[in-house]
C-alpha cells in the first residue's frame, strides 16, 4: 500500500479502536446517552454473550494491533504487514459485518421498537458505525493481494466458534423441550431446537458470502 492508504487505514482503525473502546466502556457499566430500554444489551462481563460485542471488540483489538504496524511502517521500522495479520482482519470485518446484516435483516423485524431501538447507546456503535467503518477501512484503504481465495475459508471461522458456544448454552438451558427467550437472546430456537439445523447452516452461508464480497472487494487489480 502507499503511504497515502496507509495514513487512511491509520486514521480510520484509529477511531475504530477509540469507539470500541468507548462503546464497551458504555455497555459494561450500562451508561446510556440516549433514552429507551435496553435492547440486546446488558452490563458487566454479561456483555460478551453477544455476537455483536465479541465481534466489534475483536475487530478493535486487530485495528489496535494494525495501527501499531501502521505507525511502524510509516516510521520505516517496518516493510509491511505480515499475511497472517491480513487474514485476522479479514476475519473480523467479517465479524462486524456479519453482525451489521443480522441486524438489519433480522433483528430489526423481530425486536420491539424495530431498527430504531438497536441503534441506541452503544449499540448505536456495535451495530452500525464501527461495522461501517471497518468495511470502508478494508475495501478502500487496504487493498491488496495478500488474501488467496483459499483464505475466505478463515471470514467464517468466528462464526462456527460463536455458533457452538450458542448451541452448547442453549442446549443446557433446555427445560420441557424448550428454551427461555433469555438464554436465546437472538430467538433462534424459539420455535423449537429443530430450528438448530437450519439456523446453524444458514448463518455459516451467509458469513461466507459476505466474506466473499469483502475478498473480492478488498483484492487489488493489477
Amino acid at each position: 500500500m502507499s503511504k497515502k492508504y496507509i495514513k487512511a487505514s491509520l486514521l480510520f482503525n484509529l477511531v475504530i479502536v477509540i469507539f470500541t473502546l468507548f462503546a464497551s466502556i458504555m455497555m459494561f457499566t450500562g451508561l446510556k446517552f440516549m433514552d429507551g430500554d435496553l435492547i440486546l444489551e446488558t452490563t458487566k462481563l454479561g456483555m460478551f454473550k453477544f455476537f455483536t460485542v465479541d465481534s466489534n471488540i475483536f475487530m478493535g483489538i486487530i485495528s489496535l494491533i494494525f495501527c501499531i504496524n501502521e505507525i511502524l511502517i510509516l516510521k520505516g521500522k517496518k516493510d509491511n504487514i505480515s499475511n497472517l495479520l491480513y487474514i485476522f482482519k479479514y476475519m473480523a470485518t467479517c465479524s462486524v459485518t456479519l453482525t451489521f446484516f443480522i441486524v438489519f435483516t433480522y433483528l430489526a423485524y423481530i425486536v420491539d421498537g424495530g431498527v430504531i431501538i438497536l441503534l441506541k447507546n452503544s449499540n448505536l456503535f456495535f451495530h452500525l458505525i464501527i461495522p461501517v467503518l471497518s468495511i470502508i477501512t478494508f475495501i478502500f484503504f487496504e487493498k491488496g493481494n495478500v488474501l488467496k481465495f483459499k483464505y475466505t475459508l478463515f471470514g467464517i471461522v468466528p462464526t462456527i466458534i460463536y455458533g457452538l458456544c450458542y448451541l452448547i448454552n442453549v442446549l443446557v438451558h433446555i427445560e420441557n423441550g424448550k428454551v427461555k427467550p433469555i438464554y436465546d437472546w437472538y430467538y433462534f430456537v424459539q420455535g423449537g431446537l429443530n430450528q438448530v439445523f437450519i439456523v446453524f447452516p444458514i448463518m455459516l452461508v451467509i458469513s461466507y458470502i459476505l466474506g466473499l464480497i469483502l475478498w473480492k472487494l478488498n483484492k487489488k487489480k493489477e
